[in-house]
């Protein structure tokens, strides 16, 4: 098996720095480093959504975490996040973001920001925000490695950690974003025949999906005697619907997922791309929490922590575990494509929001676009850096539960901060710059608090019922946080001021007519 899987490693790595050395002529300037030169097309825009989406943590952590506490329907989870995560998500910011961005030449969700609302301060604001949230969010991506590696290799986990560091760091950093696009495509199709060959495969180790499914309904829950676990929406509903709202609602507000749409060549690819994600994450995100589903059946072979809770990383590896040899390769090069896309995109959003929207702002001499793209593959490397050092402090010491904590509230504060403004900016034209600095107030504010609460243990049940489901989870606190922010910028909008006229001069861009012949009418219309 060893032999097989380093052979399947080699070829994957080689591949990947590859495709960095054949794109580094689209790397040469900002534009084509940040966004390919915005011309990229429905399939490689389509796939690198779906694989900066679906990370090793959705794989490993939350298919096996959600998947025991509610059985098969952790599924509606992958749906959630196939059509309002993926379809409305393209349909509804896709081509404006598009249209917009270029005709403001924003690069960033932060620079969109400071000229959708002429600041500079909110820019930079925006840009901090990013940076203080994404860098836990990129070391979470690490999560499951270990347990999956030691499945075939005796090595450190440190060693893993920094393979995949070093590696994808060499193909970002060499061909921007274009070489992270294909790149994608490629591990996209790997986790397609992945998710699909795992699940066949576990459900024929348990006897085809009906006898599975009877084995699973036979396992009792809180107040069930029977079928929780094969219910339509579980034993929890609530909770179920908040991880369907924060996982789905929440890519919205990221500046990695949305960053995409800013670089599509086309509106037709825009129609073609939505198809493609959506379908893609079906599969994948549905495969994913669906196979999870079944991870009580396999409750004597997880490892428990001392208070008798499962340990959630464990329980896909071990599902994994007897399985054929083929079937593990597979699984491991599934995980490594899953985080090193993942990865790729947040450290070349990181380095280019920081770079663009903070150090350029503050520099007193002009940056040329050679500087800018050299400062931008020099914090690429330091993004990647510090990941991978708090990766490996966390795995080293368990009991330094604070960057747990933080990466389990990264997401929350970027979507409660973002999501709100950034939609409403796209379509309203009065949302004021005053409501976007309260909404991100609110969100970075409920996830600070967040964290505050989760690592002091502090009981907030106390305070009354909204308090304590409010705050009882950082799932919990980041769909209130989103959902606040859709009130707050509207009530806020209302009551302060607007810079009307360059307001009107940026949506005149939805506006703008264009002359066709009889027959390019036709062909549009046919399409």
């Amino acid at each position: 098996m060893i032999p097989m899987t380093i052979a399947m490693l080699v070829v994957f790595f080689a591949i990947m720095v590859g495709v960095g050395m054949y794109t580094r002529k689209h790397a040469a300037d900002v534009n084509g480093f940040v966004l390919g030169g915005r011309g990229v097309g429905p399939w490689l825009t389509a796939f690198a959504f779906g694989t900066s989406y679906f990370s090793a943590v959705i794989f490993v952590g939350y298919a096996g975490q959600f998947g025991w506490q509610f059985g098969l329907a952790s599924t509606w989870a992958g749906l959630g996040n196939a059509f309002i995560g993926s379809l409305l998500a393209w349909n509804i910011l896709g081509r404006r973001t598009r249209v917009m961005t270029q005709h403001i030449d924003a690069k960033t969700m932060p620079d969109f920001f400071g000229k959708r609302f002429n600041s500079v301060p909110l820019k930079v604001t925006a840009s901090i925000i990013v940076f203080v949230f994404l860098i836990p969010y990129t070391a979470s991506l690490y999560n499951g490695l270990s347990s999956l590696f030691g499945l075939v290799f005796d090595i450190p986990y440190w060693v893993v950690i920094a393979i995949m560091a070093v590696l994808t760091g060499i193909y970002v950093i060499v061909g921007g974003y274009m070489a992270t696009a294909i790149n994608d495509f490629i591990q996209g199709i790997i986790m397609l025949i992945g998710i699909t060959a795992v699940i066949l495969a576990v459900l024929n180790q348990n006897g085809g999906l009906l006898e599975a499914t009877q084995k699973l309904s036979a396992i009792p829950a809180e107040g069930w005697t029977g079928g929780a676990y094969t219910s339509f929406l579980g034993p929890d509903p609530l909770f179920l619907l908040f991880v369907v709202m924060l996982t789905s609602l929440g890519t919205w507000g990221l500046p990695q997922m949305v960053g995409k749409f800013y670089a599509i060549k086309s509106e037709n690819d825009i129609h073609k791309g939505t198809v493609i994600s959506t379908v893609f994450a079906i599969i994948v995100a549905g495969g994913c929490y669906f196979l999870g589903g079944f991870g009580r059946l396999y409750a004597d072979k997880i490892k428990f922590s001392p208070e008798g809770k499962p340990l959630f990383d464990t329980i896909v590896p071990s599902m994994l575990s007897t399985l054929a040899p083929i079937i593990i390769a597979i699984v491991i090069v599934l995980v490594l494509s899953a985080s090193m896309s993942t990865l790729s995109s947040l450290v070349l959003t990181s380095s280019s929001t920081f770079t663009l929207d903070v150090i350029k702002p503050a520099s007193k001499k002009e940056m040329t676009e050679k500087k800018q793209v050299f400062v931008m593959r020099i914090f690429i490397v330091f993004f990647i850096l510090v990941s991978a050092v708090i990766a490996v402090v966390k795995d080293a010491n368990p009991g330094v539960t604070f960057i747990a904590q933080m990466m389990g509230v990264s997401w929350g504060g970027l979507a409660g901060a973002f999501l709100a403004p950034y939609l409403y900016g796209l379509y309203w034209k009065g949302v004021s710059k005053a409501a976007t600095v309260v909404c991100f107030a609110w969100g970075t504010g409920l996830a600070i608090f967040q964290f505050v609460v989760s690592m002091m243990k502090i009981d907030v049940a106390a305070w009354g019922p909204f308090f304590g489901l409010m705050f009882k989870t950082s799932l919990h606190s980041g769909v209130f946080a989103m959902v606040g922010g859709l009130i707050i910028v509207p009530i806020v909008s209302a009551f302060t001021k607007k810079d009307k006229e360059k307001t009107e001069e940026i949506f005149a861009c939805f506006e703008k007519q264009y002359t066709a012949t009889v027959k390019q009418s036709e062909r549009l219309q046919e399409k």
